[in-house]
């Protein structure tokens, strides 16, 4: 369903159902699918009104930047960012960067206390597994398609909070045998991917020295911290080349690659074809 939504191609979409006999305590208000590029983007939790609603918003693409409760979160591709409003915190685009995403918004008593009860056990950010992100994308293409009949809004308002409850059980957890100090470095790898990952910055989360943060990672994942980094580099570009229709050098930028030109011989050296290619292989269905 991500892939459809994909080809669906951006645009948004406001809901406004007439109100029926029954009260309903979920009911979507809105989804869109969006990218932006080098602007002005920022949004402020305490001055989106004053009436109560959800969002859900899943980076497809890109980065953007949300600081929740004077707590910095990276929004990588595969995050999924969960908040409510009125609140305080601010997610944004940073200046020279791009953001590609999916977003749900829904209200209503029982939508939002699900939320709430989210995001006070979980966090305002997850990384679902694919099932409940082809869940969401399903809802939000179904929600752009045309304007929603009451019960089609209020039904894929409620599937959408409860997929981000399901992908929130069903996350791929850390490796339980690892050292606490290298599930860290993990973690911080999976969110950073575009940001520098050399082996001191690695060693200082880890708070541990050089030589004995290479040793423990080895031990611990099977591979160096340099091979591991750049294997996970690779792994998303290649997702974000089926996936999105991000130009090559977007998608090094995101991945961490110093610039398209590197990311192209890089990925001919791991692939034995250009990326251009790799793209155009996976939908002729040759990968």
């Amino acid at each position: 369903m991500l892939s459809q939504l994909i080809e669906h191609g951006h645009g948004l979409r406001m809901n406004d159902p007439a109100k029926g006999a029954l009260p309903l305590h979920c009911m979507a208000r809105g989804a869109g699918f969006e990218r932006r590029f080098n602007e002005a983007y920022s949004w402020d939790g305490l001055k989106r009104g004053s009436q109560p609603f959800a969002l859900i918003q899943h980076t497809i693409a890109g980065r953007g930047e949300l600081d929740f409760e004077g707590t910095h979160y990276p929004l990588a591709p595969g995050d999924t960012m969960l908040l409510t409003f009125p609140h305080r915190h601010r997610y944004w685009l940073a200046a020279g960067k791009s953001w590609e995403y999916f977003w749900i918004t829904l209200n209503g008593r029982e939508g939002l206390r699900i939320a709430r009860s989210l995001i006070d056990a979980n966090g305002p950010v997850i990384r679902p597994g694919s099932d409940a992100v082809d869940r969401l994308a399903a809802n939000c293409l179904a929600l752009l398609a045309a304007d929603a009949p009451t019960g089609v809004a209020s039904a894929a308002a409620y599937s959408s909070i409860m997929a981000v409850h399901d992908g929130i059980t069903t996350a791929e957890p850390e490796p339980s045998d690892a050292p606490v100090a290298i599930q860290r470095v993990l973690a911080h790898i999976d969110r950073n991917l575009g940001a520098s990952l050399g082996i001191d910055r690695l060693a200082g989360i880890a708070q541990l020295s050089r030589a004995h943060f290479v040793r423990l990672f080895t031990a611990s994942v099977g591979s160096a911290p340099s091979a591991y980094v750049f294997a996970q580099r690779m792994e998303r570009a290649e997702r974000l080349l089926i996936a999105t229709d991000s130009g090559i050098g977007d998608i090094a930028t995101t991945c961490g690659f110093a610039d398209g030109n590197y990311f192209a011989k890089a990925f001919r050296r791991a692939h034995g074809v250009t990326p251009g290619e790799y793209r155009a292989s996976t939908h002729r269905g040759e990968f």
